[in-house]
């Protein structure tokens, strides 16, 4: 017998966790797969000639790519559902990965890499976050933080495991065996993913926050919530894409050997896993919004001190200190989608906010290696990543008002 959404008890929607660990290993490994050409980023430059900035770019039309494809792939998750869409998702994955490790040419990996791959990865982040934020209620920022949580353990696993590969083999083959493997990772995990019944109703039944029932996108998009969410998204990925890129290939410019620069790579990522469900339970207790302003705050200064260190122990100091602050802010920004738009529209909202943090991510990686290949030092990128993070912190302090205990207010649609 079916039950009504509205019928079912917030318990029934809250013990999906099947689905927080399916979305947790597709955001591990989709996230994974893409940041590691940093890896591949010296051994490639020095096997096939290739700039630092050309191989770069390749990252930087992956962001791009995403962030467009990260709306579409959002809209067609709320019309036809989430499974449909990361399975798609998955199948491009491991293609691009196979397809990058064939290149011939630049051109032909940027866009294997780049475009391709960009729009795969686009498909994991807005449709499983907002399917778990739909499927959960009393749990929800800790059920977002976990599937977040995924991009957080991707430098602990991916990287390291690519660091091994390149070690041992040429960075073809390498490429070539992590694609299949993402494969054979991900495509049993599709069969987990599944959207909720009668989200918004049983939000709606649950108390939790919604906005009115005659809500458009259009009018979502046009909200001043909306604008601030995307902006801060765009500037706080602006700032932190860079040092994420390039602090590897820093670190080896310091004297670090390879394998040991990746490991301050994986520090920030296990930094990261713990910022999530730190600043997911804080954002429970004090409002998403002021753990958000506080995040970003620390996040831009420990962007900068990447500069005051060049030993093995400094670096891991500010890998765990900016790898908490960009790890937790990061599924703060679903939690507050959900509390200003509800279920109904998220995953197209979320993907919109996708495209203009994507468009931030795209910057870091091209401009660090132009700057790197015009000065010979990353000291101008650090400095600029602290400056966009600062912007960041100005920008979400102008967030609609939220009441005592940090929930957003009810959104009326645009007259």
């Amino acid at each position: 017998m079916n039950i009504p959404a509205s019928a079912r008890p917030a318990d029934a929607l809250d013990s999906n966790w099947s689905l927080v660990a399916a979305g947790a290993l597709m955001t591990c490994v989709a996230i994974g797969v893409l940041f590691s050409l940093a890896v591949f980023l010296e051994p490639m430059s020095a096997a096939s000639g290739w700039s630092r900035a050309g191989i770069s770019s390749a990252m930087t039309l992956a962001f791009l790519s995403m962030g467009v494809a990260g709306f579409g792939w959002g809209a067609l998750s709320d019309r036809y559902g989430p499974r449909v869409v990361v399975l798609a998702g998955t199948v491009l994955l491991g293609l691009s990965t196979v397809l990058a490790s064939r290149a011939s040419t630049l051109l032909e990996f940027q866009l294997f890499y780049g475009v391709m791959m960009g729009i795969a990865a686009g498909s994991f982040f807005a449709p499983v976050i907002a399917t778990t934020a739909s499927w959960f209620d009393r749990h929800r920022s800790l059920a977002v933080s976990l599937v977040s949580a995924g991009m957080g353990v991707a430098p602990m696993t991916i990287s390291p495991l690519a660091a091994w590969l390149v070690t041992n083999h040429d960075w073809r083959t390498a490429q070539l065996i992590i694609g299949i493997g993402a494969w054979i990772v991900l495509l049993p995990a599709v069969w987990l993913i599944r959207a909720a019944p009668g989200a918004a109703h049983a939000a709606a039944a649950a108390g939790g926050a919604a906005p009115a029932p005659d809500m458009k996108v259009g009018q979502a998009l046009r909200s001043r919530a909306f604008l601030v969410l995307g902006i801060t998204f765009f500037a706080c990925c602006a700032a932190h894409s860079g040092p994420i890129f390039h602090t590897v290939s820093y670190a080896i410019g310091c004297g670090l050997p390879t394998f040991a620069a990746v490991t301050i790579y994986s520090m920030e990522g296990a930094a990261g896993l713990g910022g999530r469900l730190l600043f997911g339970v804080l954002a429970d207790r004090l409002g998403a919004k002021r753990v958000l302003v506080a995040g970003l705050l620390i996040q831009a200064f420990a962007a900068a001190s990447y500069l005051l260190v060049n030993q093995l122990g400094g670096f891991y100091a500010v890998a765990i200190v900016f790898g908490l602050a960009y790890g937790g802010v990061m599924p703060l920004y679903a939690v507050l989608a959900r509390d200003y738009f509800g279920p109904r529209i998220l995953g197209t909202v979320l993907g919109a906010a996708s495209m203009l943090s994507s468009l931030g991510m795209a910057l870091g990686p091209v401009l660090g290696g132009w700057l790197f290949d015009r000065h010979g030092s990353y000291a101008w990128m650090y400095i600029g990543s602290m400056a966009v993070g600062l912007g960041a912190v100005a920008i979400a302090l102008t967030f609609p008002r939220t009441d005592a205990a940090g929930r957003a207010p009810r959104l009326q649609p645009a007259g």
